[in-house]
């Protein structure tokens, strides 16, 4: 006897399309991180600065809504990594979350260095890991351990 398995619809769609599903995932929870975490640190820093703690880097002061910008930013640009990843490295998973935490440890260098007292370089360094914590992971669970074979 034989095993015989009966052909699914994604069987009948061309190659190109059965592809795009996981991208447009990718992209979808992409965007709602970039959300959530603009959100996420545009609270901190609203929270900070209730508290008194001085958002200004060398005299210059960061608005509030500046940490959503930003924030979306450079999630976006998380996204475009991982899309890449996705696309063109074997191991996508683990080579963008190697990535993405080295270059979260290298974001903080100028929160640290910056000439602010130092609750700011605290709040400006929480801001950096709370983005991350929340894109960081939510893009990774949407990456491939490992790229099919073509």
């Amino acid at each position: 006897m034989t095993d015989t398995t009966a052909p699914t619809a994604t069987d009948a769609l061309p190659s190109s399309t059965r592809t795009d599903a996981p991208a447009r995932g990718l992209w979808r929870t992409g965007l709602v991180a970039t959300v959530v975490a603009a959100a996420a640190t545009t609270t901190v820093a609203a929270i900070a600065s209730a508290a008194d703690v001085p958002l200004a880097v060398e005299g210059e002061e960061i608005p509030i809504a500046g940490f959503a910008t930003m924030t979306a930013m450079w999630s976006i640009v998380g996204i475009l990594m991982a899309w890449a990843m996705g696309r063109w490295t074997p191991r996508p998973r683990a080579t963008f979350l190697a990535t993405t935490v080295v270059l979260t440890l290298v974001s903080l260098v100028p929160a640290i260095t910056a000439d602010t007292d130092t609750a700011t370089s605290v709040v400006l360094c929480l801001t950096h890991v709370v983005a991350a914590a929340i894109v960081i992971p939510l893009l990774a669970s949407r990456l491939p351990d490992h790229r099919p074979a073509r």
